[in-house]
């Protein structure tokens, strides 16, 4: 026998297989799945053993599940995503004003976060169940303390002042959070921050003159309505510090359910029972129902979805433009008239949230696509 015979009908033997595959020589290794030849069975060549091996791995192909395609989304869409929730919340702002004229804050307050818990937890109730611990349960009562300090003195200011003033008096918890940050975390603030800060505070000044300065216009109502903005600010600076190693949306949950409960105590022992007569209305439990399900559990889930992709500090600044969606809104359904020294004043307190949270990666002079990589690690880092 030549040696090409004895080549051709070389058989494969199994203990080999494995080396061969290893080596790169997958036209000299026999099919995986095949039975190791017997003493008198026939001789198969290479030949006929790799036809077996193209058929059953084409047969096991077949029933393989197939990948599932990822889709790309482009980072334009996580934008739009905070957008959105910032216009649902600034549309929340002229909700809150037209219920206050009818119904009481305080047991606005209640009812919105009490029915906005109890949603939230039944929607993800598996992940709730899953991370919900004492741990979890102390920081988010923890943090509730402030969701129900913050609204309860935004929806009382109401009665007391424009939606188009909350809304921007409210938007200056961007210039807080830094100095609130400091104090809390220990994380100095820049010289950013600081102009931020002034352009912030003459804003307000103009708007609570927005009749002129021979009028001052800041009343109870700014007050409270700018104590609220420093809730929302420790807020913000006590959720970035304790969500480190929780899960988020579990947070939510206890302070949504928290902030609820304790809404519905303070209003309880101010304003009396509840209302029941007047929630017949049709608008205004529509309102509670627009507050608690859009105002709060879907612009909440939009917020989580875009922060996981986009950058904390365009981030932030995307959020911001709720006090613009709040001022358009209160100008086309509550037709409440904005003079020209409103204007200046949102236009500082804008320009303020623009130092506070864009100038810094300008100074960086780094490309866009490193700053948000860069920026994405931190903030996962904690």
């Amino acid at each position: 026998m030549n040696k090409d015979a004895v080549h051709t009908s070389r058989i494969v033997a199994p203990e080999g297989v494995d080396a061969l595959r290893a080596a790169g020589h997958p036209a000299n290794v026999a099919c995986p799945n095949s039975e190791p030849p017997q003493d008198n069975a026939p001789r198969i060549t290479e030949h006929a053993a790799n036809k077996a091996c193209l058929r059953e791995d084409a047969g096991s192909t077949a029933h393989r599940p197939k990948k599932r395609q990822h889709r790309h989304i482009p980072l334009w869409v996580y934008k739009c995503m905070l957008v959105l929730a910032a216009a649902i919340w600034g549309l929340g702002t002229v909700v809150i004003k037209d219920a206050v004229d009818t119904f009481s804050p305080l047991w606005l307050v209640g009812l919105r976060f009490s029915i906005a818990g109890v949603v939230l937890a039944i929607a993800c109730w598996k992940s709730v169940r899953k991370n919900l611990d004492r741990d979890t349960l102390g920081a988010g009562a923890f943090l509730g303390l402030f969701v129900a300090a913050q609204f309860v003195f935004n929806t009382a200011g109401l009665t007391d002042t424009t939606a188009a003033k909350s809304a921007f008096l409210t938007g200056t918890y961007c210039a807080f959070v830094p100095f609130l940050a400091w104090a809390i975390s220990r994380i100095k603030p820049t010289i950013y921050n600081i102009v931020a800060m002034a352009l912030c505070v003459v804003g307000v000044g103009f708007v609570s003159f927005a009749d002129g300065f021979e009028s001052f216009s800041f009343g109870f109502g700014e007050a409270i309505t700018l104590l609220s903005a420093l809730f929302v600010g420790l807020h913000i600076a006590f959720m970035a510090k304790l969500s480190v190693g929780r899960d988020p949306i579990t947070l939510t949950v206890v302070q949504f359910i928290v902030a609820g409960i304790l809404g519905s105590a303070i209003a309880f022992a101010i304003d009396g029972s509840l209302d029941t007569a007047a929630l017949g209305n049709p608008e205004l439990l529509g309102s509670i129902l627009y507050l608690a399900l859009f105002a709060s559990c879907l612009s909440l889930t939009l917020q989580n979805i875009g922060l996981a992709h986009v950058p904390p500090a365009p981030a932030a600044l995307l959020l911001a433009t709720e006090s613009v969606f709040g001022v358009l809104f209160s100008i086309v359904f509550l037709h409440e008239i904005v003079t020209a020294f409103m204007v200046i004043g949102f236009t500082l307190i804008g320009a303020g949230i623009v130092v506070s949270e864009a100038l810094p990666l300008k100074k960086r002079r780094i490309p866009a696509d490193e700053v948000a990589k860069e920026e994405m690690r931190v903030s996962r880092e904690g």
